[in-house]
């Protein structure tokens, strides 16, 4: 008989995160477990405000399942029992992680998938004033990629002190929705002159046609305005590169076919994460392969992570140890 259990954590954030939309001093997961024959298989997602969902609303979504999970649904049932989003991200990768672990098989071949290789994941400096931005580049001037969190007025002296703190490293630039269309054609050439390789979501998703209309001399990522595979076809010539996380694209199961049609339609590919832990990270991991870049440094934000964890070797993470997941 199969059990599913629900239970909510807290893990304390290293120092303050910070983006456009405010500042976090821990991260709240809801972690599933789904037993069978004496086998259990675990998923985690983050809750998050922008798509309306909270820590009471993912495990009332969970709750709505459970009968059904219970009674021997599969993946591919869940993704008719729950809409796309952090609940059915954790029971889809609970049952990828139960399904590998009572067939003795890795995930990544239950998928079809080629065997992973570790990934060099960005880091994530927070927004901050130019001079604390410095400091904490100069501090990580040895990670070979960092993801910069950019608010509107400023970011460009944002950008130039973290350039001149790390010199070397690729840089890529995260609004989180707050630019004007005045900001992006304010900043956009003297990014691309910084060395700055992507912009990711710059507008408000919904208010981002101007995109369509203006040059881009950074490619543009798109995050909030792509969840799943139902909202590829919407980009238009909006978007060079679209984010993935699993928390949007409700687990991995559409996070793999996501991915395989942006493949087809020519976009670019970026796997992201919510601020979770090594559990989170770890199916992402997969889908991250091949991608243009890899944005799973969550665990490394955090004071505490799951035990075992993933292992960071400096900014690069590699597949997860079957005891973590999968």
């Amino acid at each position: 008989m199969r059990r599913l259990h629900t239970v909510r954590e807290v893990f304390p954030i290293r120092g303050v995160f910070r983006i456009s939309r405010g500042a976090r001093t821990e991260s709240v997961v809801v972690t599933v477990t789904v037993t069978e024959g004496g086998v259990s298989g675990r998923g985690e997602c983050v809750p998050y405000p922008r798509y309306g969902e909270s820590v009471d609303s993912v495990l009332a979504q969970i709750g709505q399942a459970r009968a059904a999970i219970e009674a021997g649904a599969d993946r591919d049932a869940l993704q008719g029992l729950l809409p796309a989003g952090a609940a059915r991200n954790a029971l889809d990768c609970a049952l990828w992680d139960l399904e590998a672990k009572r067939s003795g098989r890795p995930v990544w071949e239950l998928a079809g998938l080629e065997k992973p290789r570790p990934l060099v994941t960005a880091f994530t400096l927070s927004v901050d004033t130019p001079a604390a931005m410095e400091a904490a580049a100069r501090a990580a001037a040895e990670r070979p990629l960092l993801k910069i969190k950019l608010t509107g007025d400023g970011d460009l002296e944002r950008v130039t002190a973290v350039r001149r703190g790390s010199p070397r490293a690729r840089l890529i630039v995260d609004a989180n929705e707050a630019w004007t269309a005045e900001h992006y054609a304010s900043f956009a050439r003297d990014l691309a002159a910084l060395g700055v390789e992507m912009i990711e979501q710059p507008l408000p998703a919904g208010a981002d046609s101007g995109l369509a209309d203006v040059p881009h001399p950074v490619p543009v990522c798109a995050d909030e305005s792509c969840h799943d595979t139902s909202t590829l076809s919407e980009l238009g010539t909006r978007y060079e590169a679209i984010n993935i996380k699993l928390d949007k694209t409700g687990g991995l199961t559409e996070a793999l076919r996501l991915r395989d049609a942006a493949r087809a339609a020519g976009r670019r590919v970026m796997v992201g994460c919510m601020l979770g832990t090594s559990l989170a990270m770890a199916p992402a991991i997969l889908v991250a392969q091949g991608a243009e870049w890899v944005d799973v440094d969550g665990p490394l934000l955090l004071a505490r992570d799951r035990d075992p964890g993933l292992r960071y070797d400096g900014s690069i993470v590699s597949p997860p140890d079957p005891a973590l997941w999968g």
